[in-house]
């Protein structure tokens, strides 16, 4: 029985704050010498991002009562605990709205779900979102539930992939996968390359997906597959670790070169014909990457549209990211009954995750 995403929700933190003033507010921090405010500067111009969401008020020049990161236009260093206590009071919340558009748009009721998979890589706390999805939308008590965590960007696909082993060995089940990421909890005010990058592109937004059963009278996408791919290099340039003030990221600039480098090999292995595709979802890491995937598969300008659109409006909203865009993609009119999807992200390691879907129209 092939599994099928019935709808996918999506939601988004109140705070929206433009690209520029993120990039002077980091740029304007003490002890940034000449050459560092350059690199900000490239950075944050070169993300292609507009517009990114935080659940912190404050970042963007706000009141409110959420975790204090700015002293005028000096940016604090919160502790560990302090950014993770913010975590664990503002990532239900969006967990479960984006959980509710996800039902809404399904037209199934709770009740009817069966399982529940959670993915973050920003937090941690335990009983988890997983527990907090049963108690916010109430669902069943008896509902199964899992949680991936720290998977990173390429999470998605492996919650998806979840769902349709669930799936596929009980056909009755309705699974809920729902991804959060609180990113910018963890800004490291940090002249440090590989801090200036992950600040440059990291935002808050989280998505959610109802998995089911294909069922010819809804619309929906197919899973048709899934495969993963750790390449040769990249273990210490996509990392991070929790340090005393929040996840230190690494990130470095050998991210998009590996990507790459390999991909058109990967792609040709864990996809097939890429000629037969007509879709593409590639999860928008930062500019760069896209444009590797882009040149490496020799795709036209328009393939990738979907992914820099969403990159262009929100940032890079780590496991969430991918989701919104299938969303987008279910959305178009101009895609038809049958059309071929091909998804891939990529996470720490440096690990490929890719997934074949097709689009069906009721």
């Amino acid at each position: 029985m092939t599994a099928r995403i019935l709808s996918i929700g999506t939601a988004l933190p109140d705070t929206r704050v433009s690209q520029a003033t993120l990039r002077d507010l980091f740029a304007a921090q003490p002890g940034f010498d000449r050459k560092s405010q350059r690199l900000v500067g490239a950075a944050f111009d070169a993300a292609a991002i507009d517009t990114r969401h935080t659940v912190l008020p404050h970042l963007a020049g706000g009141s409110g009562d959420g975790l204090p990161v700015r002293d005028g236009d000096r940016l604090l260093m919160p502790s560990t605990g302090d950014r993770n206590d913010e975590y664990r009071r503002r990532a239900p919340e969006l967990f479960a709205e984006a959980a509710r558009s996800a039902l809404a748009e399904s037209g199934l009721d709770a009740r009817a779900v069966t399982h529940v998979v959670t993915v973050s890589c920003t937090g941690m706390f335990a009983p988890g979102p997983d527990y907090h999805l049963v108690r916010d939308l109430d669902l069943s008590p008896t509902v199964e539930r899992y949680h991936l965590g720290f998977i990173g960007c390429a999470a998605a696909i492996p919650g998806l992939r979840l769902a349709a082993r669930i799936v596929g060995d009980d056909p009755g089940a309705v699974v809920l996968v729902a991804c959060a990421e609180l990113c910018s909890l963890h800004w490291q005010t940090s002249s440090h390359p590989d801090q200036i990058v992950a600040a440059s592109v990291f935002a808050d937004g989280a998505a959610a997906a109802v998995v089911a059963s294909g069922n010819p009278a809804r619309e929906g996408l197919d899973l048709d597959g899934f495969a993963t791919h750790v390449t040769d290099e990249g273990e210490k340039d996509m990392a991070w670790t929790v340090g005393d003030s929040g996840f230190e990221m690494t990130l470095t600039p050998e991210v998009p070169r590996i990507i790459g480098r390999e991909i058109s090999a990967i792609a040709d292995d864990v996809l097939g014909d890429l000629s037969r595709v007509d879709a593409w979802a590639v999860h928008p890491g930062g500019r760069s990457i896209l444009d590797r995937v882009e040149n490496a598969l020799d795709l036209d300008a328009a393939a990738l549209a979907p992914s820099r659109e969403v990159l262009r409006r929100h940032g890079n909203m780590s496991s969430a990211t991918l989701l919104f865009i299938l969303r987008d993609l279910l959305a178009d009119t101009d895609r038809v009954d049958g059309d071929r999807v091909a998804a891939l992200a990529f996470g720490p390691g440096l690990t490929v995750e890719a997934a074949r879907l097709t689009l069906r129209r009721a």
